[in-house]
């Protein structure tokens, strides 16, 4: 087999110009894993991409395979791997400056890629690595989360903020969660402390000394969270760079995070979540053939949990 099927852009646009496709099986570096993909997950960053938004930043080339989120299977590896072998069934948020998994198949540095967690499904475990990562990196890298210290989330019911709510707790910080009171259950489910219904409160009145804030809205709720923090607080976005200082919060300061890969960070959230102490939450599963409609769920940022793609049994 020298072909398979992806779903890739050959131009920057709507949904409408996301095309199936056969394209070459990915060639593979000697660093590489190729991984037959089972499911794949759909995140704001791909819809951004494919609307022409981080060109400068990302440097990518059109025709472009879309989706940075995989659970599968290695079926090759190139001839510098060792720590994987055919079989293996393997999660990753690959280097997002190459092709991605909207594909039958996905080449990866194996250094990008880790053990799939034994409890978790391939559906399930594609919605784990862009999300958890960034809310890793957010909190443990940058914040320095620690244990006793107060965390505000905002949008705790999105992909990110609902491993957010989770990593928070398994660190045993005290977490209050924003989000629209139909999410009000999974939120306090997965271990917030205190729910702010941003419909109807606005959570900078009762919010108060807040150590960390972890800001995946942007514009206006990001400046209103300046107001929260407490004297050497932090600011963290995963949106937009931030000034380091604000004259709303003297003292705090912000940080912007924009998710790596990284494998041993991966390795330890498949801990996590096979010791029960973390989970996936999923909005949708639709069929690689249903990109489209999926790409406009995520796009009207409404999602609670991630969106699935099923790309083979």
């Amino acid at each position: 087999m020298t072909t398979m099927q992806a779903v890739r852009i050959h131009a920057y646009g709507g949904p409408e110009l996301l095309h199936h496709e056969d394209i070459p099986l990915p060639s593979l570096k000697p660093d590489d894993l190729l991984i037959r993909v089972r499911a794949a997950a759909v995140n704001p960053v791909d819809w951004k991409i494919r609307e022409g938004y981080l060109q400068e930043f990302l440097n990518h080339r059109l025709p472009l395979t879309l989706g940075w989120d995989v659970s599968g299977e290695v079926v090759k590896v190139g001839p510098e791997v060792s720590a994987f072998a055919v079989g293996d069934e393997v999660y990753a948020r690959p280097n997002i400056v190459r092709d991605g998994a909207y594909a039958e198949y996905i080449a990866v540095k194996a250094s990008e890629v880790a053990r799939k967690p034994a409890t978790l499904d391939h559906i399930h475990a594609a919605a784990v690595p862009l999300a958890a990562l960034t809310a890793w990196q957010a909190l443990v890298d940058t914040a320095h989360l620690q244990a006793g210290q107060t965390v505000l989330v905002h949008a705790a019911a999105g992909g990110v903020g609902s491993f957010a709510v989770q990593l928070a707790k398994a660190l045993g910080a005290r977490v209050i969660g924003t989000a629209s009171a139909v999410n009000t259950g999974i939120v306090t489910e997965l271990g917030a402390d205190q729910f702010i219904d941003y419909t109807k409160t606005r959570f900078e009145e009762v919010a108060r000394d807040v150590d960390v804030v972890l800001d995946t809205v942007g514009g206006d709720t990001q400046d209103r969270s300046w107001q929260v923090l407490k004297p050497g607080g932090i600011l963290v976005s995963i949106l937009t760079p931030l000034p380091e200082t604000s004259t709303a919060a003297p003292g705090a300061r912000g940080a912007f995070v924009f998710v790596q890969p990284n494998a041993a960070q991966l390795a330890s959230i498949g801990q996590l979540i096979d010791e029960g102490r973390m989970k996936p939450v999923i909005h949708t599963v639709l069929p690689l053939s249903e990109v489209r409609q999926a790409h406009a769920l995520s796009q009207g940022g409404h999602a609670c949990g991630k969106i699935v793609l099923h790309v083979a049994d």
